[in-house]
């Protein structure tokens, strides 16, 4: 009887305890609803791993000519592209990237985390301004309506950019309601450092200033103003740099895998052996097989790998990091507004500063005669100036998809198709086929070789 009433009893308890704690129209390894910290950390390994060295991020460096494939034409770097190479690239900037953060913001807004709201709007702003940047027009504006709108009208690039000017004032807008919730280990980016997240968007409103200075309907002296103001709350050292550090190896590392056959090109190797530039070793390694620095050129007999030059370990080996937005383009975006406003003299010192901020990221002194005699055979004036403000901006921002735009707007630096190319080269990838399947819209018979908006001769 003893024994019987034990078990009626641990019965009625485990029952009760079902019936109060257990819904079995839930389940709890697939939650529809998490806390704030548990979508920010994977939003910020998708902005890492997927934006910034995802699929499109590669085939962007192709069109730099930064990556050469050990391949025989044609290929994607000879500009033989198909919509569906970008499928994975609409769902990690659509449905990893801005549908999450969407939901991360209206969470924490609903909850009164500020900080969070914050987050979740410069990043968003990151990512929308790299996706128009790729592909021009992009849903926004009627986006993330779940199955309210299955079928969302594209806005304009021009409108685009407003909503990430528009974005990025909110974000700063709610740092500055300066919140007693912050982010922790959660956000792998900034520890929660707010300040560093204010300093981030105004960087980035500077960044996206000056891609308009060619656009219709602005001047190029109207959008200098603005980033200079937006640049005095910026950045202000290499500590601020937006990066995520890896344990392992980063997405550069994977991305030069010997199965990819990637090696560096030689436009990009052969440009800082022509200068005489001692970051050389620190950004490339000598080919094992010769010894020499050596870049692969599309087009040439295939070789074998060990011909030719990978990476440096500072840039893809175990524990390097992926540098998203940095100090060194704030510099150089305050280099350009103020030679667009002031000419060469006035912008030299800040030009400068930005070269000495990447050797010193780089563990180099700046006061060593090899750092001098660089830096003085780089000098400015105003026929050259924008020439090498990106010239130097592109090595700074070796790998970032950012060159790519730069290159665009610019011209800089100068490049010309690669041989056996199909096209000229691209200025923007193809919309993905999943996207034209499920939401047909006119914009997406965009050819590889057509300029966007802000993309004017």
């Amino acid at each position: 009887m003893k024994r019987s009433f034990i078990i009626l009893i641990l019965s009625t308890v485990l029952l009760g305890g079902c019936k109060k704690y257990l819904d079995v129209n839930k389940d709890p390894n697939n939650p529809v609803d998490v806390q704030e910290a548990l979508i920010l950390a994977p939003s910020e390994v998708n902005i890492s791993d997927n934006v910034l060295g995802g699929n499109a991020a590669i085939n962007v460096q192709y069109f730099v000519q930064t990556i050469a494939p050990n391949q025989e034409n044609p290929g994607n770097w000879s500009y033989q592209l198909f919509n569906n190479y970008f499928d994975g690239d609409w769902t990690a900037f659509y449905v990893s990237g801005l549908s999450n953060l969407k939901i991360l913001n209206d969470k924490a807004e609903a909850s009164g985390k500020s900080n969070y709201a914050a987050i979740a709007k410069i990043l968003s702003a990151y990512v929308l301004g790299t996706a128009t940047d790729l592909w021009g027009d992009v849903p926004y504006s009627q986006a993330f309506q779940g199955d309210k709108n299955f079928i969302p009208a594209y806005d304009t690039q021009e409108e685009i950019y407003n909503a990430v000017q528009d974005l990025l004032a909110k974000g700063i807008a709610d740092i500055e309601k300066a919140g007693v919730i912050v982010p922790g280990g959660d956000d792998y980016f900034y520890s929660g450092d707010m300040d560093k997240w204010k300093k981030l968007a105004y960087t980035l409103q500077a960044r996206y200033f000056m891609h308009l200075t060619k656009a219709p309907g602005h001047s190029a002296a109207a959008q200098a103003d603005k980033a200079l103001l937006a640049l005095n709350n910026a950045m202000q050292s290499n500590d601020d740099d937006l990066k995520f550090l890896y344990e392992g190896i980063n997405t550069w590392g994977q991305a030069f895998d010997p199965i990819s056959t990637a090696v560096l090109s030689s436009t990009f190797v052969n440009k800082l052996k022509t200068t005489g530039d001692p970051r050389l070793p620190k950004l490339v390694k000598k080919a094992e097989g010769t010894g020499e620095y050596n870049g692969r050129t599309v087009g040439d007999p295939v070789g074998s790998l060990d011909e030719y030059s990978y990476p440096s370990d500072w840039v893809a080996g175990t524990g390097a990091a992926n540098y998203i937005v940095t100090y060194n383009e704030a510099l150089f975006l305050k280099a350009e507004a103020t030679f667009i406003k002031s000419g060469a003299a006035a912008a030299a010192p800040i030009y400068i500063q930005g070269i000495q901020s990447h050797f010193l990221k780089l563990g180099f002194d700046t006061a060593s005669v090899a750092v001098k005699d660089y830096i003085n055979s780089r000098s400015l004036s105003d026929g050259n100036a924008i020439q090498r403000i990106m010239e130097e901006k592109s090595i700074a921002n070796f790998l970032n998809i950012e060159n790519f735009t730069d290159w665009r707007r610019t011209g800089y630096p100068a490049i010309t198709k690669v041989n056996g190319a199909l096209s000229d080269i691209p200025r923007r990838i193809l919309y993905p086929e999943s996207e034209r399947l499920s939401n047909v819209q006119p914009q997406q018979a965009a050819k590889i070789t057509d300029r966007m908006w802000w993309d004017t001769p």
